[in-house]
């Protein structure tokens, strides 16, 4: 995000730890918007965990520093990675109903980048389908599907690759997230333009987050959003704000 008079001079990163099987964020660091995604994850490992990165974390030096903390990772890959395959596993039915093409243990990187991840790691090849944006040249229309193969790469050599290839699905929760926390929980827009503003938006509205899942034992919803602005301009009373939510809970006890 970025903010001020001179808005190219002055952004902001929200660096969100979130959690899958809770649905929740758990930990958010404000950084200057020059600030290194990876660092500022590496400074920030606990153990325990299963890390579930995109491609943009893909640095072999971050994948070895989470291991060395005692988690685990789950990590997209470039599809024109190089590594030197030590062996191929058979492939189970259910991964090959998974769309898994290989499930290979490997020795990640060049000669010159080898020593930068330690031991030995598993990478899953599998099929998918993204969205492809075209040109109006090549197709009569956008927005068409192409199939395409993805690598994942994870140091846990005990899972399924059908599981593994769950548990990176798992991963776009994140992308959603982050739509619902700019255009439901307000923070498309900043309230403030200095540091301990920015932070107390970024906050509240995480914790307003976490007090309505707790509550409902799901996320909020935009009928939810709506709601609250009803509620805070004073065009819906604090008895229609309790029913809304208490049929939320009741939806998810159902």
């Amino acid at each position: 995000m970025r903010y001020g008079p001179d808005r190219k001079a002055n952004a902001f990163k929200a660096h969100v730890q979130y959690e899958l099987l809770k649905a929740v964020p758990v930990k958010c660091q404000l950084t200057d918007g020059k600030a290194n995604e990876k660092t500022v994850l590496a400074q920030n490992l606990e153990p325990g965990r299963l890390y579930v990165l995109d491609r943009g974390y893909a640095k072999y030096k971050l994948l070895q520093q989470i291991i060395d903390a005692e988690s685990n990772f789950a990590c997209r890959i470039n599809d024109n990675s190089v590594f030197e395959i030590i062996e191929e596993r058979e492939l189970e039915s259910d991964s090959i109903q998974a769309g898994i093409c290989k499930d290979m243990i490997v020795r990640l990187g060049c000669e010159s980048a080898k020593d930068n991840l330690k031991q030995p790691v598993r990478v899953i090849q599998l099929k998918t389908i993204e969205q492809t944006q075209y040109s109006s040249r090549t197709l009569p229309y956008r927005g068409r599907k192409t199939p395409e193969t993805m690598l994942i790469c994870t140091d846990r050599l005990d899972l399924p690759a059908d599981v593994i290839a769950l548990i990176y699905k798992c991963r776009w929760q994140i992308e959603i997230f982050f739509r619902f926390f700019k255009h439901i929980l307000g923070c498309r827009h900043l309230l403030s333009y200095c540091d301990n503003g920015i932070e107390l938006q970024i906050y509240a509205a995480i914790i307003a987050c976490l007090l309505i899942a707790l509550y409902t034992g799901s996320k909020p919803t935009l009928r939810t959003y709506e709601m609250f602005c009803l509620y805070l301009a004073g065009w819906a009373d604090e008895e229609e704000l309790v029913a809304h939510i208490e049929r939320l809970k009741k939806q998810t006890a159902s």
